[in-house]
C-alpha cells in the first residue's frame, strides 16, 4: 500500500524535531529526515519523538554538498562523503528506516566535469562503498536523478540504471521525483515504467514545488504508471520554506509558493490519497 510523506523541510531547515508534530498535523503518514548536519542529529531523542507522535521516519535523504562529494579530485572530500553516507546508514538504521534516499553521487549544483567518465567512475566506486556498509544495516540507497540545472551527471531514468547497474549492488535502487523529470522526461509515464521494480522512492512534486495538484504535472499519468509497476511504497512531498538563504541557493525557492507551508502539506497529502483511492 502506497503511503504519503513530507520532508521536514516544508516547515525547518536544518532539520528539528519540531517539524515532526507539524507533519502529523497536516494528516502525513510519515516524514522525510534530510541529513544537512551530522552533529546536531541524536537519534535517540528523534525516535523517540517520533514515537510519541506515532509517526514513523519515511526516508532519510541524503544533502550532499561541495564538502562531500564522490567526484571531487581531492581524496579528502571523497572520503569525506563516504563517511557522510555511512552515519546516514547508521542514522536509518537507528529510526528503523530503510531507504536513503538523493543524489547522492555529486554535489549538488556541480554542473561541469572537467572528465565526466572519470567523475562517473569515481562516483559509482564511492557509491559502491557506501552500499555495503548500508547493507550491512538493512539499508538501501535510493539514487535521485537531477534536473540540469542541479547536476549533469545523472538526470534521467535511463541515467539512474546504467548507474545502478554500473555499481552492482542489490541494494541500490531508483528514486524518482516529479519536479526533476518534468524538466527533463518526455514521458512520466515512460519514465515510471522504464524504472519498473528498481524504483524504491518516489518524490511527488508540483511543478513549481508548490502545492501537489496546483500545477501542470500530469498526477494521474504519474499514479497509473506507479499502480502498473505495482509501487507500494512512499511518497514524499518535497518543497521547501522559502526566506532561508541555503534552499534558496540550491533550490531557488525565492517565493511563498502556498499561502502556508501548513496548507502546502495539508491540501497536498489529501490530493496525493485521492489519487489512490
Amino acid at each position: 500500500m502506497v503511503r504519503f510523506g513530507v520532508t521536514s523541510w516544508v516547515w525547518v531547515y536544518p532539520f528539528n524535531v519540531s517539524a515532526i508534530e507539524k507533519a502529523k498535523r497536516a494528516g502525513a503518514d510519515g516524514i522525510e529526515i534530510p541529513v544537512e548536519d551530522p552533529k546536531i542529529l541524536d537519534a535517540r531523542s528523534i525516535k523517540e519523538n517520533l514515537e510519541s507522535h506515532q509517526l514513523p521516519c519515511s526516508s532519510i535523504c541524503a544533502v550532499m554538498s561541495p564538502e562531500r562529494d564522490f567526484t571531487s579530485p581531492d581524496r579528502s572530500i571523497r572520503d569525506n562523503a563516504l563517511n557522510y553516507l555511512k552515519f546516514c546508514a547508521d542514522f536509518a538504521s537507528k529510526l528503523e528506516v530503510d531507504v536513503i534516499a538523493g543524489p547522492v553521487y555529486a554535489a549538488v549544483g556541480k554542473v561541469l566535469f572537467d572528465d565526466k567518465e572519470k567523475a562517473w567512475r569515481m562516483a559509482v566506486e564511492g557509491v559502491r562503498e557506501a552500499a555495503r556498509y548500508a547493507r550491512d544495516r538493512g539499508v538501501y540507497i535510493a539514487v535521485e536523478p537531477l534536473n540540469r540545472y542541479e547536476t549533469s551527471l545523472v538526470n534521467l531514468s535511463s541515467d539512474v540504471l546504467r548507474f545502478i547497474e554500473d555499481v552492482g549492488e542489490e541494494n541500490v535502487k531508483a528514486h524518482f521525483d516529479t519536479y526533476h523529470a518534468n524538466i527533463e522526461e518526455k514521458s512520466f509515464s515512460s519514465a515510471i515504467r522504464m524504472l519498473g521494480d528498481k524504483l524504491f522512492h518516489v518524490h511527488a512534486c508540483e511543478n513549481d514545488r508548490g502545492t501537489p495538484g496546483t500545477g501542470h504535472i500530469p498526477w494521474r499519468e504519474v499514479a497509473e504508471a506507479l499502480k502498473d509497476i505495482g509501487y507500494e511504497r512512499w511518497l514524499v512531498i518535497e518543497t521547501f520554506q522559502p526566506g532561508i538563504k541555503e534552499i534558496a541557493r540550491a533550490a531557488s525557492i525565492w517565493r511563498p509558493l502556498e499561502r502556508s507551508q501548513d496548507l502546502l502539506a495539508e491540501n497536498g497529502l489529501k490530493f496525493l490519497r485521492g489519487l489512490f483511492r
